[in-house]
């Protein structure tokens, strides 16, 4: 009998990049300041601090419609910073999503790196957020999240390039 190995099934995540025209710290400001969270990701409240170990808890309504798998989306999604920098971006660990039916997903990580945007006076924006446990839910998270964080980038770049 031959043992064939293991597939490995892919680990799904979000990975986004955007170039916006601004200095890197006013990227670092629009993540971690409520006004502008507001504005760009829609947050009804939230409660940042960009250095080691501080709270990165941002908090969206409840929708009225509900996702097969995941039920209301909105709710809270929370973690705990672990390095901040206008110049290269931050990490937040610890991160979980606390929906506003059903158990939290997590835990997750989420990565937001900064760099030159090549020719152009800006930065490039990399968002990545991972950490997987295998089931429907976690796989339907992603899907929705890769989409919202799309819709959050153009919107960031919206506010901070009139």
């Amino acid at each position: 009998m031959t043992t064939l190995p293991a597939v490995r099934r892919s680990e799904p995540s979000v990975d986004r990049e955007i170039e916006l025209g601004v200095a890197s710290s006013l990227v670092l400001k629009a993540f971690f300041d409520p006004a502008a969270l507001a504005a760009w990701w829609q947050a009804e409240r939230s409660v940042t601090t960009p250095r080691a170990l501080g709270p990165y808890v941002v908090e969206w309504a409840a929708t009225e419609a509900r996702d097969d798998r995941l039920g209301r989306l909105g709710g809270v999604l929370r973690g705990t910073v672990m390095q901040a920098s206008p110049i290269d971006g931050f990490f937040v660990a610890d991160v979980f999503w606390l929906p506003p039916d059903g158990d939290p997903i997590g835990p997750m990580a989420l990565e937001v790196t900064f760099s030159p945007a090549g020719e152009r006076t800006g930065t490039r924006v990399r968002v990545r957020q991972h950490g997987f446990e295998e089931g429907p839910r976690w796989r339907r998270y992603y899907e929705v999240a890769d989409i919202a964080w799309q819709r959050g980038l153009d919107a960031l770049q919206r506010l901070l390039e009139p």
